[in-house]
């Protein structure tokens, strides 16, 4: 990890993406190096090491504390586009703990939406409150088919992965799923299960799965605190 002086990226820029990574990786968890030792380590000046960090700053990923230093705002979690995985693998995959609390679970009619985004005429519905090192980040909610929701709730649902038990204890294999992500408000029901404020925007997820058949089996709607979840993406120019 070093700055390429050459590079036509200014040295800001890369010193704040290098710090980034650092965070994501988990070398710097609470307060991080002073400026004068991002300036010995990377070999920059003064105003390169502020700029990088006053932009960390803007995008919330740090906080200056008053007489104390610059500290880790909060540990984002960082997912792939493209790759099918579960929260909790995501979670795990950052060195944090995943938890899940049930709150509800039962057989339903879905409204005409759901209906004609899975076909399910009857299902089943379950939505959990998701934890990264205890803190909660998210409220999920999915529909089943009936018969595949009814299994799953013979099981422990607290702090279990529905994804495993989908595959590894009903036998059933995802094969992919289309998704989309966008930004709005929590529901007013959802809210204190976050602990945010009213009118704040959240991360909205909306993944329909399917098998190997190609049957849907699962619509999966979760609402991720923004400060808390953050998707990359690694992008490349082609030419010709």
């Amino acid at each position: 990890m070093n700055i390429d002086y050459n590079h036509p990226i200014p040295l800001h820029i890369q010193l704040k993406d290098l710090i980034e990574q650092q965070i994501a990786e988990g070398a710097y968890s609470e307060q991080i190096p002073s400026e004068r030792q991002f300036m010995e380590k990377f070999n920059v000046s003064r105003s390169t090491v502020r700029e990088a960090i006053s932009l960390l700053v803007r995008e919330g990923i740090l906080e200056k504390r008053h007489g104390k230093g610059t500290f880790v705002s909060l540990k984002p979690i960082q997912d792939w586009l493209g790759h099918l995985s579960s929260t909790t693998e995501v979670i795990r995959g950052m060195g944090m703990k995943p938890g899940a609390k049930l709150i509800t679970h039962y057989k339903t009619t879905p409204d005409p939406y759901i209906q004609g985004l899975t076909g399910f005429r009857e299902a089943y519905f379950i939505k959990r409150v998701r934890f990264a090192d205890d803190i909660p980040i998210g409220v999920e909610r999915h529909y089943y088919p009936a018969e595949i929701g009814q299994k799953l709730v013979k099981y422990d649902l607290d702090n279990a992965t529905l994804y495993d038990l989908v595959q590894n204890e009903l036998g059933i294999q995802f094969a992919e799923a289309d998704q989309s992500i966008s930004c709005g408000p929590l529901l007013e029901e959802d809210r204190e299960y976050l602990g945010i404020p009213s009118g704040a925007c959240v991360m909205t997820v909306r993944r329909v799965i399917k098998n190997e058949a190609g049957r849907i089996i699962e619509l999966e709607t979760a609402f991720y605190r923004s400060d808390m979840y953050t998707f990359k993406v690694n992008l490349s120019r082609k030419f010709g």
